[in-house]
């Protein structure tokens, strides 16, 4: 393979809704670039993009592909990204390192929720568009929708540099409005001819170049002075114009393609060319990369995919990892066009590669040429939207399905597991139901491992909501030493401003505070802890077992079990022996007497609430907003956004288990949502009264 500067690279994502052709359009690219001389095909399962052999049963992207072309001089690397929700981490990891992205609207479907998200997650990294429409051949295709749903999604930002002639199944050319040229295509092969605009479509290619060149001239002062003067912008000039604009996101050029036929790839590639970013990177100075995402690959093992950041990057090339220090050596490094790897000597900046068998390659992993201190800023995946609990259905595989999930989650960084000591379980998270089903399928066939998903227990927490007070005394007394300790206190909700004036024993009394302990509890809330006892009735020394045993009670609450938090406790007085008095007969006193007084102080449960926000057709609205409410929602602000409705809703977690599969079934697969923790709020007494009930049942079952 040639070798190719930065400026002559250029590094693209494929983005786009499920189904708008990304895997096709990459093959085509490809078959263009010279990189294959025959094109596969999803239905034939023998494409070079979706390779693995998930991909091929579920005829669906899942990973993150890397590609190449090369044309005209170029190196275009390409990342076929999937357009599921659930798989949305490949999309993430292709945003740290492309320039510009290539975002595919189904002509058939015109914009969908799918290509609302890939257009506002571009937006928020800043990475300008190009809009390939595709499937102009298909049965469903409307060009007047297409416009339509463009407008309405895109505003004045979309552009058009193409518009198709013959849409539908006979569709078999554009005319280009940039290079006013009619391109028509003999056959589905890319064989193309370049010919005048035919007279009935000579007053529309006036239009739509008036349009191009209007908006070209937008973004620079000397372009609109001549568009004013003149009216008109040479070719270069409209390019130009155009790259600004691009740049910016400010401009979104609109091109015509059908990946199955092979008509307007080529154009397509001409203009990423032409028009895309070079890589920003260093050229020169020490050498370095960044890895964005490693897998494990039959024949090779272990192989981690990088981009150069600055420099040129070598075979046999020594590097280092600056967070740990670790050397690593670059044995040989590839160029990749999926599962072809094809040896190169030298990669340089912007450049995309892999190596094999690195000890420190796993994704988000930068290695700098060792004492530089070159460090990149790691990709920041969204936050699941789908947990369950998992375990092994033989209680003996348990240590190989947590390295099996180890494995997996180093590999997909989206796969997120733990261990809650607090739930006692193992808990599994992901994007969505098929994101965590793929995930079984690995282990099942992948691990040979059997093992069992079911609903998570929640986190829920348990507090109080009102003043009490209890009293303890432990003592043990059994041959030798013995073990005494005896603790009054009063609990109360950790609110307001500090209150130190209580009825204690039907008597007004006001607490003086000697010492004070506040912690803010690793689960939430807090802890407020205050001395008040006075005429040594209890040695200072033994307030630090007494806060122990406290502590200890909040890790297990007494209602079910949870922990709980924000409460104060004012320990006002006590006993103790001056020989039979230790340290753990005060954590033992301390811990009841909490418990009593806990169980007498209004006690509550409390359980985590989330923020979600749900993008759906407007058809859909209201079988959602019900299915909301069914899940004991709260819905707040509603609204429209390019005729989608917007709906955000406060839902509890326990009626969240496989939303995202309902939300799915309830809209046809095209609605979308987020889900963010916002906070705890009391149950409901039904709630309440129920949660109790089952924690009783399963303490008698335990016994």
């Amino acid at each position: 393979m040639k070798d190719y500067s930065t400026k002559d690279i250029r590094n693209v994502a494929l983005l786009g809704a499920t189904k708008s052709g990304k895997t096709t359009l990459a093959e085509a690219m490809l078959f263009e670039g010279k990189v294959i001389d025959r094109r596969g095909t999803i239905e034939d399962k023998n494409t070079i993009s979706d390779n693995d052999e998930l991909e091929k049963l579920n005829q669906r992207s899942i990973y993150a592909t890397p590609l190449y072309a090369e044309f005209m001089n170029a190196k275009i690397n390409i990342i076929d990204t999937p357009g599921s929700d659930d798989f949305i981490g490949g999309a993430y990891s292709a945003f740290k390192v492309c320039e510009s992205g290539v975002l595919l609207i189904n002509a058939q479907q015109g914009v969908e929720v799918g290509t609302e998200n890939f257009l506002r997650l571009a937006d928020s990294k800043k990475l300008p568009l190009v809009i390939a429409i595709n499937q102009l051949d298909g049965e469903k295709a409307d060009w007047d929708n297409i416009q339509n749903s463009i407008k309405e999604s895109f505003g004045s930002k979309g552009v058009y540099v193409q518009f198709p002639v013959n849409v539908g199944p006979n569709f078999d050319g554009f005319v280009d409005v940039l290079k006013m040229k009619y391109y028509h295509f003999k056959d589905a092969n890319g064989t193309r001819e370049d010919l005048e605009i035919p007279a009935n479509l000579a007053d529309m290619a006036e239009e739509y170049r008036g349009a191009l060149i209007e908006k070209a001239a937008e973004f620079d002062d000397t372009l609109m002075e001549k568009f004013f003067e003149e009216g008109v912008l040479t070719e270069d000039e409209i390019r130009k114009g155009l790259n600004l604009g691009i740049a910016a996101g400010e401009a979104y050029p609109i091109f015509c393609v059908s990946a199955k036929k092979d008509i307007g790839v080529k154009r397509l590639l001409e203009f990423t060319k032409n028009v895309a970013p070079a890589p920003d990177v260093k050229e020169g100075g020490a050498p370095s990369l960044f890895i964005y995402k490693n897998d494990v690959e039959q024949h090779l093992g272990e192989v981690s995919y990088f981009k150069v950041m600055s420099g040129s990057i070598t075979a046999g090339l020594d590097l280092e990892d600056p967070a740990t220090g670790n050397k690593e050596r670059l044995s040989a490094i590839y160029a990749v066009a999926g599962v072809k790897k094809e040896p190169v000597n030298t990669l340089h900046a912007g450049d995309f590669g892999c190596a094999v068998k690195l000890k420190n390659g796993r994704s988000n992993t930068t290695l700098s040429l060792p004492g530089s201190n070159i460090n990149y800023d790691k990709i920041q995946y969204p936050a699941p939207k789908y947990r369950c609990a998992i375990k092994a259905k033989v209680q003996q595989d348990e240590q190989k399905l947590g390295d099996a999930l180890k494995r997996i989650a180093s590999t997909d960084p989206t796969v997120i597991v733990e261990y809650s000591k607090e739930l006692r379980q193992t808990i599994l998270s992901g994007n969505g139901e098929q994101h965590i089903n793929i995930v079984k399928w690995m282990l099942n066939n992948e691990y040979k491992l059997d093992v069992e998903l079911f609903a998570p227990k929640v986190p829920y927490r348990e507090t109080i909501t009102k003043v009490a007070c209890a009293q303890y005394r432990h003592k043990k007394q059994s041959g030798g030493a013995g073990q005494f300790g005896e603790v009054h206190l009063l609990v109360c909700p950790a609110e307001g401003e500090l209150n130190t004036k209580f009825m204690i024993n039907g008597k007004e009394t006001q607490l003086n505070i000697k010492t004070q302990d506040i912690t803010d509890l690793e689960w939430g809330g807090k802890l407020e802890f205050y001395n008040c006892v006075v005429g040594g009735a209890i040695d200072l020394s033994f307030m630090p077992a007494i806060l122990k045993g406290i502590k200890e009670r909040m890790v297990e609450g007494p209602l079910t079990g949870s922990y709980a938090r924000d409460i104060r406790v004012f320990v006002y007085d006590g006993k103790m022996h001056p020989v039979d008095s230790k340290e753990i007969a005060f954590i033992i006193a301390g811990r009841n007497a909490f418990r009593e007084a806990f169980r007498n102080a209004g006690p509550k449960i409390l359980e985590p609430i989330y923020n979600v926000e749900v993008m759906t057709p407007a058809d859909y609205q209201g079988s959602v907003m019900s299915d909301l409410q069914n899940r004991r929602g709260v819905l707040g602000e509603m609204g429209a956004d390019k005729g989608f409705a917007i709906l955000k809703a406060r839902v509890p977690l326990a009626e969240l288990y496989r939303y995202s599969t309902s939300l799915s079934s309830l809209t046809a697969g095209s609605a979308t949502f987020t889900m963010e923790f916002a906070d705890y709020q009391p149950v409901p007494g039904d709630v309440q009264t129920k949660l109790l009930a089952e924690y009783a049942a399963a303490e008698k079952d335990e016994d």
